[in-house]
C-alpha cells in the first residue's frame, strides 16, 4: 500500500477520493483551448459531424481527431457512426463533478465560504 501523500504547505495527509480522481481526469481532458472549443461547439449545436468540427476548430484533421479521442476517453463526448461519418455529441452529465467543484469554490454550496474563512 503506498504511503499517504502530504500537502506541502501544511504537512496534512491528502486522500484521493473517487470524486477527486474523476474531477482530475475531467480537468485534464479539458486542459487545452481546442478541447474547450469543441465542447462549447457541441453544446451550442447539440451534436456535430466530425468534419464540421475540423472546419470550425481550424486544426488539422489528425489533431482534431486526437482532441476528440481525449474528450471521448474522458466520457465528455460520445461519437456514433452514421454512414461514412461520425456524429459527436456532448455528455453534459459527465461534467457534473466539475460543476459541483466549481460551485463549491464559488461558495454556492452550503457553508463553503465560512469553511474557507471567507466572509
Amino acid at each position: 500500500m503506498p504511503a499517504p501523500k502530504r500537502a506541502p504547505a501544511t504537512g496534512t495527509e491528502v486522500q484521493d477520493t473517487p470524486d477527486d480522481v474523476r474531477f482530475a481526469a475531467l480537468a485534464k481532458a479539458l486542459g487545452h483551448p481546442a478541447r474547450i472549443g469543441i465542447v462549447a461547439m457541441l453544446d451550442a449545436r447539440q451534436g456535430c459531424i466530425g468534419c464540421d468540427i475540423v472546419e470550425e476548430i481550424g486544426l488539422a484533421q489528425s489533431t482534431t481527431s486526437e482532441h476528440l479521442r481525449i474528450l471521448k476517453a474522458a466520457g465528455i463526448i460520445s461519437g456514433e457512426i452514421e454512414g461514412p461519418r461520425v456524429c459527436y455529441s456532448l455528455n453534459p452529465q459527465a461534467l457534473e463533478p466539475l460543476r459541483r467543484f466549481l460551485d463549491a469554490l464559488a461558495g454556492t454550496g452550503a457553508g463553503n465560504r465560512t469553511k474557507r474563512g471567507h466572509k
